[in-house]
């Protein structure tokens, strides 16, 4: 037992982060799931992408919040600061994947 606690120790923060990862897609999946059987219709596509969305939203926050506590432990005081950094991360891979997808990957006729 003394082995495992220290290599838990010893990996802590990317045994952690796995751990909130796998519980990250849980409530992406979970939400989007609750939300289509109670509230939105899957056949409705507006509705589907409202639930797509505002799972993915939940799922983003969830993730910010067990990270910034559990794996990275930050004590810094501006929440505000490190939520936006979050956002703009996004931002850049959002906006990676279209410049690719346009100028980087285009299709040749």
């Amino acid at each position: 037992m003394e082995k495992i606690k220290s290599l838990y120790e010893k990996y802590r923060e990317i045994i952690n982060y796995l751990i909130f990862g796998v519980l990250t897609t849980i409530v992406n999946i979970g939400t989007k799931y609750a939300l289509l059987f109670t509230i939105f219709d899957a056949k409705n596509a507006v509705e589907l992408q409202l639930a797509i969305i505002i799972s993915w939203i939940l799922a983003v926050l969830f993730a910010y919040i067990t990270n910034r506590k559990f794996v990275f432990e930050s004590k810094n005081k501006n929440k505000i600061k490190e939520l936006i950094s979050l956002l703009t991360q996004i931002l850049v891979v959002v906006g990676n994947y279209i410049l690719s997808k346009i100028f980087v990957f285009k299709k040749v006729d």
